[in-house]
This record gives C-alpha cells, sequence and structure tokens, in this order.
C-alpha cells in the first residue's frame, strides 16, 4: 500500500515483529470467533474463512495434541503427539482432496484452514475432559461434551462445504468431513 502523500511503498517488512504477530493473533482470534459463535448469515463469515492462514490450524492442532499426549502413558506420549497431529493433517488434506474432485470452487489452503479452525470445539471438549478426568464419575458427562462439540464442528465445515460443492454432489463431501471429525472425537473419549 502507499503511504498517503509520500509515494513510497509500505510493506510489513517495516513494521515491528510485535506489530506482526499481534495482527497475526487478532485475525486468528477474529476466525476462531466465527467458528465459536456463528452467524446465521454466513455469507460474511465464508468470505473471513475464505482469506486462509495456517496459525490458527497450526495452534489448535498443537493444543490438540498435547492435550490428548497429557494423559498417555508416559512411553506412548509421543506416539499419541504425532499420531494427533498426522491424523489432523492427513485428514484435513483428505478431505480437501475430495472437495476439490468433487469440483469445490476451494483452494487446498483454504479448506486445510477452514476444517483447522473447526476442529477448536472439539480442542475445548479435550482440554474440559482433561479437567473432568479428575473428578471420578464423569464418563458421561464427558462423553455428552465431545459429543456437542463434534456436532458443532461438523456443522461449522459442512455450512461451509456446502456452499462450495453443488448441490448434487454435497453428500458426498460431507460424508467424508463427518468421518474426519468422528475419528477426532473417538480419539479424546478413548483418551
Amino acid at each position: 500500500m502507499f503511504a498517503p502523500g509520500s509515494g513510497l511503498l509500505e510493506t510489513t517488512l517495516d513494521e515491528p515483529v510485535s506489530e506482526t504477530v499481534m495482527r497475526d493473533l487478532r485475525e486468528v482470534g477474529s476466525k476462531l470467533k466465527l467458528v465459536v459463535l456463528p452467524r446465521m448469515s454466513q455469507a460474511g463469515v465464508l468470505e473471513r474463512l475464505k482469506a486462509w492462514d495456517l496459525w490458527g490450524p497450526l495452534a489448535v492442532c498443537l493444543t490438540l495434541s498435547i492435550a490428548l499426549c497429557i494423559t498417555a502413558p508416559e512411553p506412548q506420549r509421543a506416539l499419541v503427539f504425532a499420531a494427533v497431529f498426522v491424523v489432523v493433517w492427513v485428514g484435513a488434506a483428505v478431505v480437501t482432496l475430495n472437495a476439490q474432485l468433487l469440483g469445490g470452487t476451494i483452494s487446498f489452503f483454504q479448506s486445510v484452514c477452514v476444517l483447522g479452525y473447526s476442529i477448536f470445539p472439539l480442542n475445548c471438549a479435550a482440554v474440559f475432559n482433561l479437567v473432568l478426568r479428575q473428578i471420578p464419575r464423569t464418563s458421561l458427562l464427558r462423553l455428552i461434551v465431545v459429543a456437542a462439540s463434534f456436532a458443532w464442528s461438523t456443522r461449522v465445515s459442512v455450512v461451509f462445504f456446502s456452499e462450495v460443492i453443488s448441490a448434487d454432489r454435497r453428500a458426498l463431501a460431507i460424508y467424508p468431513v463427518f468421518g474426519f471429525y468422528a475419528f477426532i472425537a473417538w480419539m479424546i473419549v478413548i483418551q
């Protein structure tokens, strides 16, 4: 962008690192807010989520991996962390590839971004389950929390994918999304 009156091009390379980090954190926070508090009018939400970034999904994925590896037995913690990390990123890539093969009007990174941000409710359920594990006889409550988070995550992604996939192929695109989040929810339940 041009600085008014100076004739010079101003870029983000000229700003301090703290401003860059804060701008990115605000952007990640605003996208998480779109996932946590979805609106009835999806047009603006879809446009915001189409401006993809991978910082938020990476942070969500790392938090989920850490939350699930904490409860694993000591020799298996690294394996659980790696497995969750791989499942999230490979699963997002497979769902994205499926959407593109079905003629979706979405880029690879837009889809991975949406799927990554949409894991956030499941991430909250994993952290909440860490707390509930300390209280005896809360298995049913933990299952209910994970089921509600699964429905929330799936709804956010389904709304997005239903806008970028034609109506006659929508079910074929939504089924892998359902399976992706069901597998992550299952990993949270068995932690």
